[in-house]
Protein backbone atom coordinates (compact mmCIF):
# COMPACT_ATOMS: atom_id res chain seq x y z
CA UNK A 1 0.00 0.00 0.00
CA UNK A 2 1.45 3.22 -0.80
CA UNK A 3 1.59 6.04 1.70
CA UNK A 4 -1.01 8.22 0.31
CA UNK A 5 -3.50 5.38 0.33
CA UNK A 6 -1.67 4.54 3.97
CA UNK A 7 -3.10 7.81 5.16
CA UNK A 8 -6.51 7.62 3.28
CA UNK A 9 -7.04 4.69 5.25
CA UNK A 10 -5.46 6.00 8.86
CA UNK A 11 -7.64 9.22 8.43
CA UNK A 12 -11.21 7.54 7.09
CA UNK A 13 -12.94 7.65 10.16
CA UNK A 14 -12.50 11.69 10.37
CA UNK A 15 -13.15 12.30 7.20
CA UNK A 16 -16.22 10.45 7.45
CA UNK A 17 -17.33 12.11 10.52
CA UNK A 18 -16.85 15.46 8.37
CA UNK A 19 -18.47 14.48 5.85
CA UNK A 20 -21.80 13.01 7.31
CA UNK A 21 -22.35 16.23 9.12
CA UNK A 22 -25.66 17.59 8.70
CA UNK A 23 -24.53 21.26 7.57
CA UNK A 24 -22.12 18.97 5.02
CA UNK A 25 -25.03 16.84 3.84
CA UNK A 26 -27.17 20.64 3.44
CA UNK A 27 -24.57 21.66 1.18
CA UNK A 28 -24.23 18.57 -1.27
CA UNK A 29 -27.94 19.26 -1.89
CA UNK A 30 -28.00 23.09 -1.97
CA UNK A 31 -29.75 23.70 1.11
CA UNK A 32 -27.64 26.30 2.76
CA UNK A 33 -28.43 29.47 3.83
CA UNK A 34 -26.79 32.60 2.90
CA UNK A 35 -25.72 33.18 6.77
CA UNK A 36 -24.04 29.75 6.74
CA UNK A 37 -22.27 30.16 3.19
CA UNK A 38 -21.22 33.85 4.08
CA UNK A 39 -19.47 31.61 7.71
CA UNK A 40 -18.35 29.33 5.61
CA UNK A 41 -16.03 32.19 3.88
CA UNK A 42 -15.61 33.93 6.95
CA UNK A 43 -14.01 31.05 8.35
CA UNK A 44 -11.75 30.23 5.19
CA UNK A 45 -10.21 33.47 5.06
CA UNK A 46 -8.80 33.07 9.01
CA UNK A 47 -7.43 30.13 6.99
CA UNK A 48 -6.41 30.62 3.97
CA UNK A 49 -4.47 34.16 4.74
CA UNK A 50 -1.95 31.75 6.41
CA UNK A 51 -1.37 29.09 4.06
CA UNK A 52 1.33 31.10 2.26
CA UNK A 53 2.98 31.78 5.31
CA UNK A 54 2.84 28.34 6.72
CA UNK A 55 4.49 27.21 3.40
CA UNK A 56 7.17 29.85 4.02
CA UNK A 57 7.97 28.60 7.17
CA UNK A 58 7.62 24.95 6.66
CA UNK A 59 9.86 25.14 3.62
CA UNK A 60 12.39 26.82 5.17
CA UNK A 61 12.31 24.18 8.43
CA UNK A 62 12.84 21.01 5.83
CA UNK A 63 16.03 19.11 6.13
CA UNK A 64 18.54 19.04 3.38
CA UNK A 65 16.93 15.36 2.55
CA UNK A 66 13.68 16.32 1.48
CA UNK A 67 14.84 19.08 -0.88
CA UNK A 68 12.65 17.78 -3.72
CA UNK A 69 10.17 18.28 -1.12
CA UNK A 70 11.13 21.98 -1.07
CA UNK A 71 10.63 22.82 -4.17
CA UNK A 72 7.18 21.65 -4.34
CA UNK A 73 6.77 24.25 -1.92
CA UNK A 74 8.01 26.91 -3.74
CA UNK A 75 5.21 25.92 -6.80
CA UNK A 76 2.77 25.69 -4.32
CA UNK A 77 3.03 29.42 -2.90
CA UNK A 78 3.52 31.08 -6.35
CA UNK A 79 -0.11 29.40 -7.15
CA UNK A 80 -1.99 30.13 -3.46
CA UNK A 81 -0.76 33.58 -3.58
CA UNK A 82 -3.50 36.16 -2.63
CA UNK A 83 -6.63 33.69 -2.55
CA UNK A 84 -7.40 35.21 0.33
CA UNK A 85 -8.45 38.15 -1.86
CA UNK A 86 -10.89 35.91 -3.43
CA UNK A 87 -12.76 34.74 -0.61
CA UNK A 88 -13.23 39.04 0.71
CA UNK A 89 -14.75 39.63 -3.16
CA UNK A 90 -16.98 36.68 -2.79
CA UNK A 91 -17.99 38.27 0.52
CA UNK A 92 -18.70 41.38 -1.03
CA UNK A 93 -20.87 39.76 -3.93
CA UNK A 94 -23.06 37.57 -1.54
CA UNK A 95 -23.64 40.93 0.81
CA UNK A 96 -21.08 40.31 3.39
CA UNK A 97 -18.69 42.67 4.98
CA UNK A 98 -15.41 42.26 3.78
CA UNK A 99 -13.43 44.96 5.93
CA UNK A 100 -15.20 42.95 9.01
CA UNK A 101 -13.86 40.06 8.61
CA UNK A 102 -10.52 41.59 7.36
CA UNK A 103 -10.29 43.22 10.73
CA UNK A 104 -11.82 40.26 12.74
CA UNK A 105 -10.60 37.15 14.18
CA UNK A 106 -11.33 33.36 14.13
CA UNK A 107 -14.27 30.78 15.06
CA UNK A 108 -11.90 28.95 18.24
CA UNK A 109 -11.57 25.80 15.75
CA UNK A 110 -9.86 27.56 12.77
CA UNK A 111 -7.95 29.26 15.66
CA UNK A 112 -6.68 26.89 17.19
CA UNK A 113 -6.03 24.95 14.07
CA UNK A 114 -3.74 27.39 12.92
CA UNK A 115 -1.84 27.80 15.75
CA UNK A 116 -1.72 24.20 15.64
CA UNK A 117 0.17 24.23 12.11
CA UNK A 118 3.10 27.02 13.14
CA UNK A 119 3.42 25.03 16.33
CA UNK A 120 3.86 21.38 14.55
CA UNK A 121 6.52 23.87 12.06
CA UNK A 122 8.40 25.15 14.93
CA UNK A 123 8.73 22.61 16.99
CA UNK A 124 7.65 19.29 15.82
CA UNK A 125 7.99 17.93 11.64
CA UNK A 126 7.56 20.89 9.44
CA UNK A 127 6.37 17.77 7.06
CA UNK A 128 2.93 17.41 9.08
CA UNK A 129 2.31 20.65 7.21
CA UNK A 130 0.94 18.47 4.35
CA UNK A 131 -1.72 16.33 6.44
CA UNK A 132 -3.12 19.89 6.17
CA UNK A 133 -3.02 20.21 2.70
CA UNK A 134 -4.67 16.68 2.75
CA UNK A 135 -7.64 17.88 4.41
CA UNK A 136 -8.50 20.87 3.29
CA UNK A 137 -7.90 20.33 -0.31
CA UNK A 138 -9.65 17.35 -0.78
CA UNK A 139 -12.66 18.99 1.04
CA UNK A 140 -12.92 21.36 -0.98
CA UNK A 141 -12.86 19.67 -4.01
CA UNK A 142 -16.02 17.63 -2.40
CA UNK A 143 -17.35 20.99 -2.53
CA UNK A 144 -16.65 22.74 -4.98
CA UNK A 145 -17.44 20.34 -7.58
CA UNK A 146 -20.26 18.84 -5.43
CA UNK A 147 -22.04 21.65 -3.78
CA UNK A 148 -21.27 25.18 -5.29
CA UNK A 149 -23.45 24.96 -8.33
CA UNK A 150 -26.50 23.62 -5.85
CA UNK A 151 -26.35 26.02 -3.63
CA UNK A 152 -25.32 28.89 -6.02
CA UNK A 153 -28.55 27.95 -7.78
CA UNK A 154 -30.78 28.21 -4.29
CA UNK A 155 -29.49 31.29 -3.03
CA UNK A 156 -29.40 32.91 -6.19
CA UNK A 157 -25.96 34.59 -6.08
CA UNK A 158 -23.58 35.68 -9.46
CA UNK A 159 -20.81 33.74 -10.50
CA UNK A 160 -18.91 36.55 -8.56
CA UNK A 161 -19.29 35.25 -5.31
CA UNK A 162 -18.11 31.70 -5.82
CA UNK A 163 -15.04 32.48 -7.12
CA UNK A 164 -13.04 31.15 -4.20
CA UNK A 165 -15.06 27.65 -4.26
CA UNK A 166 -15.21 27.40 -8.19
CA UNK A 167 -11.54 28.18 -9.15
CA UNK A 168 -10.49 25.53 -6.09
CA UNK A 169 -12.58 22.75 -7.77
CA UNK A 170 -10.75 22.32 -10.87
CA UNK A 171 -7.21 23.47 -8.90
CA UNK A 172 -7.17 20.96 -6.22
CA UNK A 173 -7.58 18.21 -8.39
CA UNK A 174 -4.83 18.72 -10.04
CA UNK A 175 -3.00 19.64 -6.72
CA UNK A 176 -4.30 16.35 -5.29
CA UNK A 177 -2.53 14.66 -8.33
CA UNK A 178 0.55 15.82 -7.34
CA UNK A 179 -0.21 15.71 -3.55
CA UNK A 180 -0.36 11.69 -3.97
CA UNK A 181 3.02 12.03 -5.82
CA UNK A 182 4.39 13.95 -3.52
CA UNK A 183 3.35 11.92 -0.33
CA UNK A 184 4.41 8.58 -1.93
CA UNK A 185 7.76 9.48 -2.22
CA UNK A 186 8.13 10.17 1.67
CA UNK A 187 10.31 7.23 2.77
CA UNK A 188 10.83 8.20 6.22
CA UNK A 189 8.11 6.76 9.25
CA UNK A 190 8.68 9.82 11.11
CA UNK A 191 7.27 11.94 8.27
CA UNK A 192 4.31 9.50 7.87
CA UNK A 193 3.68 9.93 11.68
CA UNK A 194 3.63 13.76 11.31
CA UNK A 195 1.28 13.60 8.18
CA UNK A 196 -0.93 11.01 9.50
CA UNK A 197 -1.18 12.56 13.19
CA UNK A 198 -2.16 16.55 11.55
CA UNK A 199 -4.82 15.08 9.22
CA UNK A 200 -6.21 13.80 11.63
CA UNK A 201 -5.92 16.86 14.29
CA UNK A 202 -6.73 19.15 11.33
CA UNK A 203 -10.02 17.23 10.37
CA UNK A 204 -11.53 17.10 13.64
CA UNK A 205 -10.59 21.05 14.15
CA UNK A 206 -12.26 21.24 10.99
CA UNK A 207 -15.08 19.54 11.59
CA UNK A 208 -15.91 22.05 14.32
CA UNK A 209 -15.95 25.28 12.36
CA UNK A 210 -18.80 23.62 10.14
CA UNK A 211 -20.51 22.76 13.43
CA UNK A 212 -20.59 26.06 13.97
CA UNK A 213 -22.45 26.99 10.47
CA UNK A 214 -26.01 27.71 10.91
CA UNK A 215 -28.57 24.98 9.12
CA UNK A 216 -31.53 26.37 7.04
CA UNK A 217 -33.89 25.30 10.09
CA UNK A 218 -31.81 27.01 12.42
CA UNK A 219 -31.35 30.71 13.53
CA UNK A 220 -27.80 32.52 12.78
CA UNK A 221 -25.58 32.52 15.47
CA UNK A 222 -22.29 33.55 16.33
CA UNK A 223 -19.18 31.42 15.49
CA UNK A 224 -17.35 31.57 18.60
Amino acid sequence: MSFFETLQHATRRERQTLFTLPIISDALQGQVSLDAYRGFLTQAYYHVRHTVPLMMACGARLPARLEWLRAAVCEYIDEEYGHEAWILDDLQACGGDPQAVRDGTPALPIELMVSFLYDLIARGNPVGLFGMVNVLEGTSIALATQAAGSVQNRLGLPDTAFRYLNSHGALDVEHMQTYRRLMDQLQDPADHAAVIHASKVVYRLYTDMFRGLPRVEEPAHALV
